[in-house]
């Protein structure tokens, strides 16, 4: 048992020192809040400079070593709000690249005006999360707390049933704030322990849409990612496909299959998964140009989850705000995790602009924010991923994926267009970096006139690999293994 300690107060207290519990740390700080941010991991980031992925281990975080991307929007966000940590990725190695140009000039028919939009950087996340500790570690206002777990909640209950939070169980003891912020991530706990202490709080949505990724690093041959070859996401039939520049002359390649579809589980062996990259026009420039330095990582996910705490009655819950995965998770696949994390940092920032310390209406402020603000990118990306998971499912079984859903037909006819229209290459650029919703890029009379000719045609822009080449890339026939 651990002695007794009197509690720490702070002003915040943030459970979480991902990208988005650092940046969060990071925005409030600079509005002038006393922040504490809680690492249960104990191994401190090597420095930026020198960091190796491979040597950094950080158990809390199961999708540490997965591929991850920084969309447009992000990079544009960071250069107004922490330019300077930006400046520092860069400089730790980060490469600059810009999303839309990653795709061949038949697409894009070559640079035009206003293309600087989909610059970004790219990295992988032991340099994300190296930089942006330090930048938590030298930053006047932030004290980071590493080898510290959140265990449970400090709380009161109100005259009126409600539940004020009012710190955190930690493994080194009670820590007492005025605000606790989770940025624990899709595995948070906290619905689990509100939900012990009054089941009627937690209100959760979910959306069955589970993928398995499968990724690969590499070292390119000519010290830069290819380009050319295609966009970041390109889906074949029954599977998807993520080429993602990263940093000092490394990329990543991941295969997305959905989680129930058996005929596609040999992809977790290197040769397997060797053979259907080379198959994959996309991934197979990629796999051409660079030596693997992994054997294949696998990473799954289940389904996606919103919570909410404020009930028609108003706030059940106070004291406490979840954000970004804690709050809503997304499809890794579309790679808008870290981007959604720091929009929502910065509307909790927004809200606690003369948040009066232990104000109750903070919990519907918070949630009227992220709703307004990022709960249209959330919807957006389920309805993607309900979508493209049940078209994987009928492409495993060589049926056509048929829907009502207008929007799925707008959507599937700007991807096909994307491969050889240059205004469509650059509304669906627009979309995957979340610097257009879908809504507004396809309400536009122009493209709408451009997406008629590419209904019902292929999304990858070919129709290949086809499922059958996909089983013999396996070694395996349609008819000795079934699909989803």
């Amino acid at each position: 048992m651990l002695p007794h300690r009197a509690p720490a107060t702070t002003d915040v207290l943030v459970a979480g020192a991902g990208p988005t519990g650092l940046t969060t740390a990071l925005l409030l700080a600079r509005a002038g809040h006393h922040v504490t941010v809680l690492d249960r991991d104990a191994a401190a980031p090597p420095d930026a400079a020198s960091c190796d992925p491979a040597r950094w281990s950080r158990p809390g975080v199961a999708q540490f070593t997965q591929p991850h991307y920084l969309l447009p929007r992000w990079t544009t966000e960071m250069r107004g709000e922490l330019p300077d940590l930006l400046d520092r990725l860069v400089a730790a190695g980060a490469t600059r690249v810009n999303q839309l140009h990653l795709q061949p000039e038949s697409a894009t028919c070559g640079w035009q005006p206003g293309d600087e939009r989909f610059d970004t950087v790219a990295t992988r996340r032991a340099w994300l999360e190296a930089v942006l500790a330090d930048g938590a570690d030298h930053e006047p206002g932030v004290v980071l707390r590493r080898g510290v777990r959140a265990t449970g909640l400090l709380h009161a209950t109100e005259a009126d049933g409600a539940i004020r939070v009012t710190g955190l169980r930690t493994t080194a003891g009670a820590m007492v704030a005025g605000l606790v912020v989770d940025a624990m991530g899709r595995r948070t706990p906290l619905p689990g322990w509100v939900g012990d202490l009054d089941p009627t709080v937690p209100r959760v949505t979910r959306q069955q849409a589970g993928f398995v990724y499968c990724s690969r690093q590499f070292r390119a041959r000519a010290d830069r990612p290819p380009r050319g070859a295609g966009p970041v996401l390109v889906h074949h039939p029954s599977l998807s496909v993520l080429t993602i520049p990263q940093d000092r002359g490394t990329y990543a390649v991941a295969i997305v299959r959905a989680s129930g579809d058996r005929g596609l589980r040999g992809l977790r062996e290197v040769d397997a998964w060797s053979s259907v990259a080379r198959t994959c026009p996309t991934s197979a420039a990629w796999v051409a140009e660079g030596t693997p330095t992994t054997a294949v990582m696998a990473y799954a996910t289940r389904d996606d989850r919103r919570l909410g705490w404020v009930g028609a009655d108003g706030p059940r819950l106070t004291g406490v705000v979840a954000v970004g995965d804690a709050w809503a998770t997304t499809s890794p696949m579309l790679g808008r995790g870290a981007t959604l994390g720091l929009l929502h940092a910065q509307a909790l920032r927004d809200v606690l602009d003369g948040w009066p310390d232990g104000s109750p209406t903070l919990a519907v402020r918070a949630e009227d924010e992220a709703d307004r603000r990022i709960a249209p990118w959330v919807e957006a990306s389920w309805s993607f991923t309900r979508h493209r998971a049940a078209q994987m499912a009928a492409e495993a079984t060589d049926t056509a994926y048929e829907t009502e859903d207008p929007a799925w037909v707008a959507t599937t006819a700007l991807l096909a267009g994307a491969w050889q229209d240059p205004v469509l290459a650059r509304c669906a650029s627009a979309v995957g970096g979340l610097l257009e919703s879908p809504a507004t890029v396809l309400s536009r009379p122009d493209v709408a006139a451009r997406l008629r000719s590419h209904v019902g045609r292929p999304i990858d822009g070919a129709g290949e690999p086809t499922r059958r080449d996909l089983l013999h890339a396996l070694g395996t026939t349609p008819a000795a293994v079934p699909g989803p």
